[in-house]
């Protein structure tokens, strides 16, 4: 369980989080906001991925790392340059083959624990707690050796398996409210193992939601989807943590 690694992630001053970009083959914002980093036009010295960046993209699977080949070598050109930690999503996972330079945390290890200053924060994909069948089918999904075998029969039947899944999220709507949010989140922070120490923020991506609620004594961000609003966060720390919503 993530709670329990030896040494939380440092978070700097400064630092910026996005979030479920979805780029796919009509979508390319994520592509663009590396861009903008790599020319200097947006300045961070810590880039947080929040996970989703992509439609689809598994360490396995050839047609989805040819499909964004370009991003993948800018990422790893960034990697060059400053701090980046990508934690994995639903739609991306497997990947730290891909990105040597990059601290890939799986869903396995999620929630992290995190700091800046005085603070506590737990940071995740956000598809977590969600229920036996979804935990069972989210090991199904990574293991590698199931992984390569569908691959072979994708490349075998000119990617009709990665199409399949990909086609629909051209059309797919993602930028829509979930009623009772709140409630929702509320009997899911029940669920953290947050019992061994004192947590001020838990943060996740993956609903789109763009909500900022307080829980007693812990605060909740989810961060909006980058595809939708084109935003993402910057984080700032002085007597307590601030998300500056940025685009």
């Amino acid at each position: 369980m993530s709670l329990k690694q030896k040494h939380p992630i440092q978070i700097q001053d400064g630092a910026l989080f996005i979030s479920d970009a979805h780029d796919n083959e009509k979508r390319d914002g994520f592509h663009q906001f590396l861009q903008q980093l790599i020319q200097g036009k947006r300045t961070t010295s810590q880039l947080f991925l929040m996970g989703d960046m992509f439609d689809l993209l598994v360490g396995e699977v050839t047609y989805t790392k040819s499909l964004f080949s370009n991003t993948i070598t800018l990422l790893n050109t960034l990697s060059t340059k400053i701090e980046i930690y990508y934690f994995e999503g639903n739609h991306d996972f497997n990947l730290q083959p891909l990105f040597p330079n990059i601290t890939v945390i799986p869903l396995k290890n999620q929630p992290t624990l995190c700091t800046i200053g005085s603070q506590k924060l737990l940071l995740s994909h956000g598809d977590l707690y969600q229920g036996f069948s979804y935990t069972l089918y989210t090991a199904l999904i990574r293991n590698s050796n199931l992984l390569k075998f569908l691959n072979f029969i994708d490349i075998r039947t000119d990617n009709s398996i990665s199409k399949k899944i990909l086609t629909p999220q051209l059309t797919k709507e993602i930028c829509y409210k979930i009623s009772n949010f709140q409630e929702i989140i509320k009997q899911k922070i029940k669920k953290y193992d947050i019992g061994i120490t004192e947590i001020d923020f838990v943060c996740e991506g993956h609903h789109h939601q763009n909500k900022v609620y307080e829980f007693e004594h812990l605060n909740y961000i989810n961060f909006s989807s980058f595809a939708c609003d084109k935003c993402y966060y910057q984080i700032t720390f002085k007597e307590k943590i601030k998300f500056m919503k940025l685009s």
